[in-house]
């Protein structure tokens, strides 16, 4: 039997997949004639980013690893930051956000470790 999906995971990976897909569609149509090459990679990167760790999330919505909450909050968070950051700073904010940009791509990886971690311990299941 599946385990009950975490609620709030669940709900954390729809709202950023929903967010990714529409400003996805923002920077393909109403951003395309406006923005240069490089702002527009900014922004491809960012909602791909946040497409790719919404799925994650919806994946550790229904893992029972004790870990998997930890994982849930850095994938979340770093997926605000860094995509958060990059839409900024295509839209024409300073560029010294940049220097913010790693932070969210480091609690990326640390969501990615924690789920491993999670899923190599002996004993790291729980019930939710």
């Amino acid at each position: 039997m599946m385990p009950a999906p975490n609620r709030p995971t669940l709900a954390a990976a729809a709202l950023l997949g929903a967010s990714a897909v529409m400003l996805g569609a923002f920077g393909a149509h109403a951003l395309r004639s406006s923005l240069g090459a490089q702002q527009l990679g900014w922004w491809q990167t960012a909602t791909q980013y946040q497409l790719a760790h919404a799925i994650a999330l919806l994946v550790i919505a229904i893992l029972p690893y004790r870990r998997a909450p930890l994982a849930a909050w850095c994938m979340a968070l770093g997926t605000i930051v860094f995509s958060g950051t990059l839409y900024l700073m295509a839209l024409g904010l300073p560029r010294w956000l940049g220097a913010i940009t790693p932070v969210g791509g480091l609690l990326l990886i640390a969501g990615w470790l924690m789920l491993g971690w999670g899923a190599l311990e002996r004993d790291g299941s729980t019930v939710r």
